[in-house]
């Protein structure tokens, strides 16, 4: 049986700004990582309404997917005193986002910094439990899906290509080493164990064009759902799992992919 690691840990408590992150989580059947893409920046005319939630596709937020200057940002957004503290270069700027004019601010900096082409500023939501995850269309056992990377994935995709990817581009939750390239693809439906953790392996995740950001540079520079089609025959990179049994994941964990 092969042994698998846990090499890092990210939530993501901005939909489409930086990761955060994390040592251990704790995992609770059917829900997601806690904390995560619970808070969102809704565009102009999203359409999203906060006292009646529901999921909306990617691009009506300011995601990568279409503002790729976000790359550029550096954030850290505090759920419990709701502080959202952006850097970027040498400057550096703080919004309390619990007042209804940190959030303005926070919004108009957004617009006027990533040069948003829409005619307001967006518009900071959140409507926990509701997730701002990109399949939260697909179902709601989706909405609290957690996706899963696999590195030796991403080595093969950098050897097919004769160019660096780095795993940021595809802003995992959980990645992994240890499994041989590409296994995850064909392990739907199995199961990853870590401890007491049962992950269930839901579907492939298919990749748009927020991976062409690279992010070190905020530059698009490898198309990669283009590149992914064109070796390997599909745009896939990673799994969505769902927790089945609870228990507290950790860095540095070994586990191992129940079939």
């Amino acid at each position: 049986m092969t042994t698998l690691s846990i090499s890092r840990l990210n939530r993501f408590p901005v939909k489409g700004l930086s990761a955060e992150p994390i040592t251990s989580v704790a995992l609770r059947p059917a829900e997601g990582i806690p904390g995560d893409r619970l808070f969102g920046f809704a565009r102009y005319n999203s359409g999203f309404d906060p006292s009646d939630p529901q999921p909306l596709p990617k691009d009506r937020f300011v995601v990568l997917l279409k503002e790729a200057e976000l790359a550029s940002l550096q954030t850290e957004f505090s759920a419990d005193n709701q502080i959202l503290e952006v850097s970027r270069n040498s400057e550096f700027f703080r919004f309390n986002m619990r007042t209804s004019q940190g959030r303005k601010d926070a919004a108009a900096f957004l617009h006027r910094e990533l040069a948003l082409a829409d005619p307001e500023p967006p518009v900071f939501v959140s409507s926990e439990p509701h997730r701002f995850t990109d399949v939260s269309v697909v179902s709601p056992v989706m909405m609290n899906a957690i996706s899963v990377l696999n590195l030796a994935s991403v080595k093969a995709l950098s050897r097919h290509l004769g160019e660096n990817v780095h795993p940021a581009r595809f802003r995992a939750n959980i990645e992994i080493d240890g499994l041989p390239p590409f296994a995850e693809l064909d392990a739907i439906g199995s199961t990853l164990v870590f401890g007491d953790v049962e992950l269930r392996l839901l579907q492939r995740t298919k990749r748009c064009a927020a991976t062409e950001v690279n992010p070190e540079t905020a530059e698009r520079d490898l198309k990669l759902p283009y590149l992914l089609r064109k070796h390997l025959g599909h745009t896939d990179m990673g799994v969505y799992v769902e927790v089945v049994k609870p228990g507290e994941l950790r860095l540095g964990q070994s586990g191992h992919l129940l079939a």
